[in-house]
Parts: C-alpha cells; sequence; structure tokens
C-alpha cells in the first residue's frame, strides 16, 4: 500500500476546526485514503459511505441535534461521496460550527456538485485537497529510480490509477478501459442530468486527439454537430471531474503572443489512451511527443497540488511559431520547461528570455525526468 503524498498534509489539518475535503476522480484511491487516515487517528467504525440509503437518509436535512446522535461520541468520522447528500454544504456546516472538536472528512468524485453544495455556507470553514491517480514520487515508495526508468513506457501507456499500477501488465489496457467505460462517466452524466453520453464521449475522443495542440471550442462545436456554448459547457464539467485540465497562453507585452486559445491535457494518460483504443509503445506511436508532453505536465500539476503550492501554469506561442510547452509563474519568477521524449537539444526562444528575464528553463527528456519532482 503506497501513502499518498497528501497523507501528511491532511493530518496537519485535522482537529483545526474546519472540514477536510478531498476531490478527486472515481477509483483514484479517495476512499483508501480516508480509512487510512480514520485508522490512524480514530475507530474504523466512523466510516460512513453516504451512497448508502439509509446513511444518506440520516444526513439529509438534519437538525444539529440528530447529526450528533447519529455520530455519537466519534471524534473523527468520513463522509465518503459527500456530494450524494442532498444540501450536504448545509450539513457540513452544522456539524462543524455546533461541534468543532468533531473531524469530519469529507470525499467527492464530483467536485462540481460537491463545491456548490458547499462553497456559500462553508465559506472560510475548509482544507480542500485533491487526489490523482500515483505520481512518480509516489511511486518511489515500492520502485527505486532504476524501476521507475523501465516502468515508464509502461505508465506512458496505461497510466497510473492505483488499481492499474498494481495490475499484472497483461490486465492494465482491461482495467483502465473498465475505468473509462464504467466509472469516467457516471457523475459527468449525473450533473444537471445530462442525457446525452455520446456526445460526452465523442468530445473526449476529440480532445484526446488534441492532447498538446491548441484547441479551438468552435472547431470542436462544428466537428460534433453542437454549439460553441455546449461545448464550453461540457469540457468546464469534464475539468471540475477530475478527467481533463487545461492550460491557457502567458500573454503579457509581446504583440505577436497568443492570447485566445488554449490546451487541454488529461488526468490520467491511461484513460486518454483508452478512449482512443490505442496502448501502443512509444516507438511504435507517431503522438509520443504529445503524449510524454502531458505526462511531464500532470507530474508539476501532482506535485504542486499535494504541496499546495499554486503557481500560475502556461503556455506560449507567438503567431510567428515561436513556443514553449510550459511555464510557472510564482513571486514573479518562471520557470520555464521544454518537454521532449528523446534526448535532443532544443534553444528557448530569445524572445522569451528578451520579455521575461527572470527565467530558469529546464529541458525534459526519458534520461533526465527526475527532475520533474524537483
Amino acid at each position: 500500500m503506497l501513502e499518498r503524498t497528501i497523507f501528511t498534509e491532511v493530518e496537519k489539518r485535522l482537529f483545526k476546526g474546519k472540514v477536510v475535503i478531498v476531490y478527486g476522480a472515481r477509483r483514484v484511491g479517495k476512499t483508501t485514503l480516508a480509512k487510512e487516515i480514520l485508522l490512524k487517528h480514530g475507530h474504523p467504525d466512523g466510516y460512513f459511505n453516504c451512497e448508502e440509503p439509509d446513511i444518506n437518509r440520516a444526513l439529509t436535512n438534519k437538525t444539529s441535534t440528530e447529526l450528533k446522535k447519529m455520530i455519537g461520541e466519534r471524534k473523527l468520522v468520513v463522509l465518503d461521496e459527500a456530494q450524494k447528500v442532498k444540501n450536504i454544504g448545509l450539513t457540513l456546516k452544522l456539524l462543524v460550527d455546533n461541534f468543532p472538536e468533531i473531524q469530519v472528512i469529507a470525499t467527492g468524485s464530483s467536485s462540481f456538485d460537491l463545491a456548490n453544495e458547499t462553497s456559500e455556507p462553508l465559506t472560510g470553514r475548509t482544507f480542500e485537497f485533491k487526489l490523482f491517480p500515483f505520481s512518480l514520487n509516489e511511486l518511489k515508495q515500492k520502485y527505486s529510480q532504476l524501476e521507475i526508468g523501465r516502468l515508464l513506457q509502461t505508465f506512458l501507456r496505461f497510466g497510473t490509477y492505483p488499481e492499474v499500477v498494481e495490475a499484472d501488465s497483461g490486465f492494465a489496457g482491461e482495467l483502465i478501459s473498465d475505468i473509462t467505460r464504467n466509472y469516467l462517466y457516471k457523475d459527468i452524466l449525473e450533473f444537471e442530468r445530462l442525457k446525452n453520453p455520446d456526445l460526452v464521449l465523442k468530445l473526449l475522443q476529440a480532445l484526446a486527439l488534441q492532447v498538446g495542440s491548441e484547441v479551438a471550442y468552435t472547431e470542436l462545436a462544428n466537428l460534433l454537430g453542437v454549439d460553441k456554448v455546449t461545448v464550453e459547457r461540457y469540457i468546464q464539467i469534464l475539468e471540475k471531474a477530475f478527467v481533463i485540465f487545461r492550460l491557457t497562453p502567458l500573454s503579457r507585452n509581446l504583440r505577436k503572443e497568443l492570447t485566445k486559445t488554449r490546451k487541454i491535457y488529461f488526468c490520467d494518460l491511461g484513460v486518454r489512451n483508452s478512449l482512443i483504443n490505442n496502448f501502443n509503445e512509444p516507438d511504435l506511436r507517431t503522438d509520443i511527443g504529445a503524449i510524454w508532453e502531458n505526462f511531464c505536465i500532470l507530474e508539476r500539476l501532482k506535485l504542486h497540488s499535494a504541496k499546495k503550492s499554486l503557481p500560475n501554469t502556461y503556455f506560449w506561442r507567438t503567431y510567428d511559431q515561436k513556443e514553449i510547452d510550459y511555464i510557472e509563474e510564482e513571486g514573479g519568477k518562471f520557470k520555464v520547461f521544454e518537454f521532449k521524449w528523446k534526448k535532443s537539444k532544443y534553444k528557448f526562444p530569445k524572445e522569451f528570455s528578451k520579455n521575461y528575464p527572470q527565467s530558469e528553463f529546464k529541458l525534459i527528456n526519458r534520461e533526465n525526468f527526475e527532475e520533474l519532482q524537483a
């Protein structure tokens, strides 16, 4: 069992008079994480699955007295899949305001539901975390750096969902395809009762084929036969459900810089490859550059999310095709990354250096990928 990086950060925030909320996609390990914390700091009987009808009813529209009767003398409770409880925000507010000595951990697969339900009543009353599939830093608990290097191509093909990493390699494709097919859409289609699963699938497949490229909502709308507003809304939902994430372009003071485009990446490469039914090895792929770019940016996202650091993140490109894959801005300084699967030389554009002088440049390839965790 690998300890998740956010475990320690969650521990630091226990019993501070606030609700701890852990967001993440289904099957990513939220329940396991919550139960481990419960085992260490509480008692296993403090676990409540909000998808169970009786538990759901016991938490819906109850008074503080009724809630305390249900919780009893427990000092730490986990409300798993808390977004399933109607008006969960009010329930959590009553608990934290009336019983600050009780630590509540709430998990949610669909951040849009849980966030919408909790944002107003829980203002200033939460610590929030995001849980992703395993990061390279977490995998170091199981593998040496040499072994991770040998397994890198496997991670690029099948992703790093916990059960996929633990599985025999012969079943990895089958497992991630099952997760994609049976769990990925569940919360998305429930949100606002979306009734067009075929459209969601076609949109995801189109995005999977455009990883690493700039995405135009108008072109996607034309491709799918819907309006631009629908495409934008579905993409927002997919992002809130931890299926994809977006990068916007950096543009400050250079007239040639792009300003209205965006790039879209996947929160797990196994999911992405499953959507286009392509688990081929890197040497047999024409999209390895895009896959490597997605992998590296995702690792940086996982790193910052676990550390609770929040740099501004961008890509950069000019109209005359000069570009940089990924940029982090923090404290007025820029960390600038270019990602190349094969070891190669790269010259960072002098226009960028001139306009953004406080920049640190890094070229990341499969020979030095461990620097992603630095």
